[in-house]
């Protein structure tokens, strides 16, 4: 790909399911108590939104720049699969939740840097 042409983040696999699983946690979220709204919830929630988002902030820059924003998408993957471990451990989530999501980051990261490595 030239230096000047961009990808088009809605086209790409990797924004599309990074995307379904932002909106599978806000969905999830929704039960969890009102206690944790400004602590985990938040994180949470700042985490997976994190993933879809920079690859597409990234999507518009060079190749070597959009690496940066797919590592930091990459990085939100595996803060938001701990902070679903913290949510387990609270019994916030069951064990299938858990299995269900880690089985979704797991896809989108093995996805996220087969696309990173032909970046490079």
């Amino acid at each position: 790909m030239c230096a000047k042409q961009r990808h088009n983040y809605k086209n790409l696999k990797i924004w599309k399911l990074g995307l379904e699983i932002a909106n599978d946690i806000s969905d999830l979220l929704l039960g969890f108590p009102k206690h944790e709204r400004y602590d985990l919830v938040s994180q949470i929630s700042r985490c997976s939104i994190s993933m879809p988002s920079n690859i597409a902030e990234g999507s518009a820059r060079s190749d070597k720049s959009f690496s940066h924003f797919i590592d930091i998408a990459l990085g939100s993957s595996f803060e938001l699969g701990t902070q679903l471990l913290v949510a387990k451990h609270r019994q916030y989530i069951n064990i299938e939740t858990l299995k269900k999501f880690e089985e979704k980051i797991e896809e989108f990261q093995k996805m996220t840097m087969g696309f990173q490595n032909g970046l490079n």
